[in-house]
């Protein structure tokens, strides 16, 4: 599977982000109004949620909405507010070395995806990380050294909440450390069930288990896959393998004096590598995320591309992803 993967800088919302807003809005706005416009929430109620949860971001998420036009459809699919649901698959994990490494794959719809990392300084604030929507992220860190990413929950409940990648942008835009992305992460409600776990630069980690329909727990749990305390969808456990894969890295961790790039090359191995791209839950990255270097790299099996905080460059790559009994 041959994807082409972009890596944009822009410090303020400008042209390039309009222009990659124009480039994906067909496809986004078929999937936002798949429902029907019915379905979705109203532009006063997804003003309200805003303001109500992200009163922090509410100046930012106007000022892409005039960018792009101040059209109804865009700032409502903008504001992340009870959006369609959606499945993902994905793992990740803390490596507690002496420099602990946030280390995540994403699986998903490769017909489902921005193939995008951004590097923005909006509100004063540089983040990199992996786009979603073009506002949300899957997965990022911030200048403060603050990472976070997510993996889906493993409930069908659908409720009143934001769409997690928005969630992870705002933690990423107003929280320096595990402290305050916590008491955040406790308050904003979100449509779906997911697992997000969060690293600072002081080792400090925790697990999020947030849902619509109960009360957010912060865990300390270094290890998340596709449950939360326990499978509560039988089905969907065993078609993404989520008990498999939360042992096996629950050894790796407990039994296995592991190096970090030793950690990091289980993610491109089986159980935790995915080939289910036809039932969008293939892997299509592992993202590794050195808090403490303002690092991010991403990875495929035969490649890798270092970013760097500070010293990020646009670029672009052509991407093959292989079967990992095709890879080396």
């Amino acid at each position: 599977m041959q994807v082409l993967w972009r890596a944009i800088s822009e410090e303020r919302p400008g042209p390039k982000w309009l222009g990659l807003f124009n480039e994906y809005w067909p496809s986004y706005r078929r999937w936002w109004l798949r429902e029907g416009d019915h379905a979705r929430p109203t532009y006063a109620q997804c003003r309200t949620a805003m303001k109500n949860y992200m009163p922090g971001m509410v100046q930012q998420w106007e000022e892409l909405c005039d960018l792009v036009g101040g059209g109804d459809h865009e700032a409502r699919f903008l504001s992340f507010y009870c959006p369609p649901p959606y499945l993902s698959g994905c793992s990740q994990a803390i490596w507690p070395g002496e420099e602990p490494v946030l280390v995540r794959n994403y699986d998903y719809n490769p017909a489902a995806f921005d193939s995008l990392i951004l590097h923005t300084s909006w509100q004063d604030r540089r983040i990199v990380g992996v786009s979603d929507g073009l506002f949300g992220l899957v997965d990022g860190m911030n200048d403060a050294g603050l990472a976070v990413s997510l993996t889906f929950g493993g409930r069908p409940v659908v409720g009143e909440g934001f769409g997690v990648p928005l969630i992870l942008r705002y933690l990423l835009q107003t929280c320096e450390n595990v402290p305050e992305a916590s008491r955040l992460l406790a308050k904003i409600p979100t449509h779906m069930s997911y697992n997000i776990t969060v690293i600072d630069r002081q080792r400090r980690h925790v697990t999020a288990l947030v849902a619509p329909d109960r009360a957010a727990m912060i865990t300390a749990a270094a290890v998340a896959t596709n449950h939360q305390w326990t499978v509560e969808w039988q089905s969907h456990a065993r078609l993404t393998a989520t008990v498999e894969r939360e042992r096996f890295l629950l050894q790796r961790l407990m039994l296995h004096a592991d190096t970090e790039e030793r950690f990091i090359k289980a993610f491109l191995q089986p159980p935790l590598y995915s080939t289910a791209y036809s039932a969008g839950f293939g892997t299509l990255y592992t993202a590794i995320y050195r808090s403490r270097r303002g690092e991010m790299e991403v990875r495929w099996p035969g490649a890798r591309w270092v970013f760097s905080i500070d010293g990020f460059v646009d670029a672009a790559r052509q991407i093959y992803t292989p079967d990992v009994s095709q890879s080396s």
